[in-house]
């Protein structure tokens, strides 16, 4: 199996844990000239822009690890795109990571701040 159809398999268990939620799908694998963002969802007033990882093992670090200060720029100026392209200016917005260690779900909430990634 290739690396995009586990993406797309783990983007799919990713979501429906949100669903499953109360969090309602704005759009999947939004691109923009900086990079992707996996998933953009919305529940009540927040948006939250959501990166997908998966790991079959932990020898190369978590899913969190792979996160790192340049991804985390990639994914702010894509979410910047986002809004600006949908006029949401005002929106409460927060940056997600959802990680498959194995089959093991993980969910870390805000986990881009500006300071990190030199804004």
């Amino acid at each position: 199996m290739h690396n995009r159809e586990k993406g797309n398999i783990y983007e799919a268990k990713a979501l429906k844990f949100l669903e499953d939620r109360g969090y309602t799908l704005l759009e999947k694998n939004f691109w923009s000239k900086y990079g992707e963002i996996d998933i953009i969802v919305k529940k009540e007033q927040l948006t939250i822009f959501v990166e997908v990882k998966y790991r079959k093992s932990d020898i190369f670090g978590s899913g969190i690890d792979s996160v790192n200060t340049r991804k985390q720029r990639r994914i702010y100026l894509t979410a910047m795109k986002y809004i600006q392209e949908k006029n949401l200016k005002d929106a409460e917005f927060r940056f997600d990571l959802i990680s498959f260690n194995r089959e093991e779900l993980i969910w870390n909430r805000n986990v881009i701040w500006g300071d990190n990634i030199g804004f």
